[in-house]
């Protein structure tokens, strides 16, 4: 028997899925306060600890952590939709739970990185859109293909973000501890989110669909740095 936990070791709360317009309009809505940065953090941003200051960055430091952070935003804008968008079709009650208990979490993400643009006085990329509709449209194609294929999908994913922010935190200035926080705190939520996935039963996805993931993950971050 399947068993749905988050990375914290509790179980999402159920909730009755809603449907026809009631869920399309749902969705609607989640995709608008996402994509105009209204979507708010449920817990305090690391960065904000009082102990913790700005540090002094130079203009082409600062250009460099607003581009990593911009593409840490896009991540999140991404896993919004796809974690959204592997739900919609899913059959288990419980897996569905996991899903939109993960992409709740991203919001605090979201929101962190939003934070930490506007401090840095840069700004979001203009493709946000066109990432959110793409990776909904992707996660729907997993959710399709089964549960445990949809889970697969979930922990690859995780496991190339974790990548991704291995190698922020290894470019970010050291004194540049605000951002090093909040991409820290990211990167233990997301290896918690593969666990969940891998223990809920994800199936490993074949190797040309693993290269196509990070193929487009490529295409998405080079320009998400500039846009």
């Amino acid at each position: 028997m399947t068993q749905s936990i988050t990375h914290a070791g509790t179980k999402p709360a159920f909730r009755r899925s809603p449907t026809g317009l009631d869920a399309l309009f749902i969705e609607v809505n989640k995709a608008l306060e996402v994509l105009s940065g209204a979507a708010q953090a449920t817990r305090t941003n690391p960065a904000g600890e009082p102990d913790i200051t700005d540090a002094e960055l130079n203009e082409s430091e600062k250009k460099h952590v607003a581009g990593l952070m911009r593409v840490n935003h896009v991540g999140e804008v991404c896993a919004q939709a796809l974690y959204r968008g592997q739900s919609i079709m899913c059959k288990d009650p419980q897996i569905k739970q996991v899903l939109l208990h993960a992409a709740e979490e991203e919001v605090d993400h979201l929101s962190w990185c939003h934070d930490r643009l506007g401090e840095l006085k840069s700004h979001t990329s203009l493709l946000n859109p066109l990432w959110y509709a793409g990776s909904f449209t992707l996660g729907v194609m997993a959710s399709v293909a089964g549960v445990p294929k949809n889970l697969g999908f979930m922990a690859e994913t995780e496991r190339q973000v974790e990548q991704h922010l291995e190698s922020h935190l290894a470019s970010l200035p050291e004194q540049d501890e605000r951002s090093r926080k909040i991409v820290t705190q990211m990167r233990d939520d997301e290896i918690g989110h593969r666990t969940t996935a891998e223990v809920n039963g994800a199936e490993e996805l074949p190797v040309p669909v693993k290269q196509a993931m990070r193929f487009m993950s490529k295409i998405m971050t080079t320009l998400a740095y500039r846009l």
